[in-house]
């Protein structure tokens, strides 16, 4: 090869590297991003076993398993980089179609989607312990059989088994793509000692969840992680673009380790897409209505994230077709619950709903303890906001739409409680982090809103106008929740248990077949 050759060849070959060189920094579809790993995880918070309900968000229908499927299988197959997590409550509150069968469907629904990673929120516990572990990792029930569990690696680092004094799942999972390995811490909020009764926590403790943070984001960095996610079953809110951000976890942000990037929440079912401390904070509303998507960049040299952004997408039904697989699921459950569920139970002449007045009352909590008081013969009853789930439309109602509702098996149980006793219940709507409001039926009371907690009840009567005396004797009719304790109401414990009745939802059945009967209902009980 002659000289000019071989000048010529090198010209040409430093002429292609040069055009190669242009053509990739400058293209409008290429960045220096594409040096980094794109990584997509998508959560999920707060689904409730909601598989076959829809609402509507912002004028449009959205969630139902079967949407929420089908977006999740698009945006996986536009980023294979991608991990499935879930911060808890995935059941507990279930219509039928999962609570009647211990909430196995919904775990299937996870399965099917391949979920990576999640976490137990407190309505995991609401069956005990025992229960929740066999839905994680399979296991017999005498009333559905063996189930194989779940196919999700799952993660708490403060549900803390109070025999060993160790976490009762693993604190953390790591999982690796492309060569990054990425950590996950789970909790659940510390509010579970007061939701769940303790019965079905004794076995466990939960504590804080800050200080396991960081103490397990230790062990993580000591492994060399630097990309740490945790899914939190803890409140988070924000405006749409992010400001005013409130709740729980936005409090304990500054106080978390800055290893953390990324906090998926849960547990208050509102909207969060925030940044706090410099911490991504996400919680996509609940019942599987949206979904949470965040996108990370990562130095593939360093293993650190160099930009994170995330986007809190509404499942709408408008744009898109439900997934084939979920829809065979659904109807396999929907063909073995029967046609019981769809029978009518009543007729509103009205919508009953369950939001509170300026006093913490509803319409729906008063008909449940109208129900509970006529059921177990008293004359006064409570009812708790958290037990009740839907409100009741106008027109036709079915016994699917009563057991979502009252979706949790709760009875009613029948109480002697001093006048003491009683007014220490009230007194404990109010605490220094929180209001609760009970629904009473069958007395009166007026509260000082500025008088110290423990000392706001100011008047207590009966429906005849007589004083509540501290050391008389009434019947009362409970939830065996609240009875427990539960939601922290713990003079309800110090009453005494005199009868057992129906579940909640059986007497709320008998009430409305007698208070608002439909045509279908009268012509049977004249036959």
């Amino acid at each position: 090869m002659s000289k000019f050759q071989v000048i010529s060849s090198l010209f040409i070959l430093v002429f292609i590297l040069f055009v190669t060189y242009v053509n990739t920094a400058f293209s409008p579809n290429h960045s220096t991003s594409n040096h980094y790993i794109q990584v997509q995880l998508l959560g999920v918070n707060d689904f409730h076993g909601q598989l076959n309900k829809y609402q509507r968000v912002s004028g449009t229908i959205a969630g139902g398993a079967e949407y929420l499927a089908a977006y999740l299988k698009k945006y996986i197959q536009e980023n294979p980089n991608t991990l499935l997590v879930h911060a808890g409550d995935m059941v507990g509150g279930s219509p039928p179609i999962s609570s009647q069968f211990q909430d196995e469907p919904t775990i299937e629904f996870l399965n099917l989607l391949h979920f990576d990673v999640g976490t137990p929120g407190n309505h995991e516990l609401d069956q005990g312990v025992n229960e929740m572990k066999r839905l994680i990792y399979g296991g017999f029930n005498k009333k559905t059989g063996y189930f194989q569990g779940a196919n999700t690696s799952y993660s708490s680092a403060n549900i803390i088994d109070r025999k060993s004094g160790t976490p009762l799942l693993p604190p953390h999972v790591i999982k690796q793509i492309d060569g990054i390995n990425i950590g996950f811490i789970g909790v659940v909020t510390k509010e579970t000692n007061l939701y769940v009764t303790p019965e079905n926590r004794k076995e466990v403790e939960i504590t804080d969840e800050v200080s396991v943070i960081n103490r397990t984001v230790k062990l993580l960095k000591e492994k060399g992680i630097k990309v740490i996610v945790v899914l939190a079953h803890d409140s988070a809110k924000s405006d749409q673009t992010g400001a005013n951000p409130s709740g729980a976890l936005v409090e304990m942000a500054p106080k978390i380790d800055d290893e953390v990037d990324v906090i998926f929440a849960g547990h208050s079912h509102e909207y969060a897409n925030t940044v706090v401390a410099g911490k991504l904070i996400v919680q996509a509303y609940s019942n599987g209505k949206a979904f949470s998507q965040v996108n990370l960049e990562i130095d593939p040299h360093t293993k650190n994230i160099v930009k994170k952004q995330a986007k809190i997408i509404v499942t709408s039904h408008d744009h898109i077709k439900p997934d084939k697989e979920t829809v065979a699921l659904l109807n396999k459950y929907r063909k073995r619950l029967g046609s019981y569920f769809n029978q009518i139970v009543g007729e509103m002449p009205e919508e009953i709903t369950r939001n509170q007045d300026a006093n913490g009352e509803s319409p729906l909590a008063r008909m449940i303890a109208e129900s509970e008081r006529e059921a177990m013969g008293v004359g006064i009853a409570f009812v708790h906001q958290g037990e009740m789930r839907k409100n009741f439309k106008k027109g036709d109602i079915t016994v699917e739409d009563l057991y979502t509702a009252l979706p949790f098996g709760h009875s009613v149980s029948k109480l002697i409680l001093t006048g003491d006793q009683i007014k220490l219940a009230l007194e404990q709507q109010w605490t220094k982090d929180y209001e609760n409001r009970l629904q009473t039926v069958g007395l009166t009371y007026s509260w000082d809103p500025n008088a110290p907690i423990g000392s706001r009840i100011v008047a207590l009567k009966d429906m005849k106008g007589q004083e509540i005396q501290p050391n008389n004797e009434y019947e009362v009719a409970v939830s065996n929740y609240l009875a427990s304790g539960g939601d922290n109401f713990t003079a309800f414990e110090q009453g005494r248990l005199v009868e057992s009745g129906p579940q909640v939802v059986t007497a709320l059945i008998r009430y409305i077949k007698q208070k608002y009967p439909h045509e279908i209902v009268l012509h049977s009980l004249k036959e």
